[in-house]
């Protein structure tokens, strides 16, 4: 009998992996996506004073939902002066939602 990894077990070794190469700076802090059953939030993260920055939560799971979430990182943004950001999908998938954040946030100007 094949002993198999659970799914949670699998996820986590995929969020170290990503998280072991990508580091947000103050210059350049992290953009981190959180993505529950009924929500999207949304974390930009300084990980050398190990402090957030800002944070957006989110009240729905669609595209409208993330499409307005990216809208408030980018006001929240410009707020604090930060210009570039590095993107951390959190071991999703980059489509749907996770992308809609991403893609809003570059077209308000910001550098992923």
């Amino acid at each position: 009998m094949i002993k198999r990894k659970s799914k949670k077990l699998i996820q986590s070794k995929r969020v170290a992996r990503i998280r072991a190469k990508v580091r947000g700076t103050g210059d350049r802090p992290r953009l981190s996506v959180y993505r529950s059953n009924k929500a999207i939030d949304v974390q930009v993260v300084d990980d050398v004073k190990k402090v957030t920055v800002f944070s957006v939560q989110g009240d729905g799971k669609n595209m409208a939902h993330a499409k307005k979430i990216g809208e408030a990182v980018v006001a929240k943004a410009k707020e604090k002066h930060i210009t570039t950001m590095v993107f951390d999908r959190g071991g999703y998938k980059y489509h749907g939602v996770v992308k809609m954040v991403a893609d809003t946030v570059r077209e308000g100007g910001i550098t992923i």
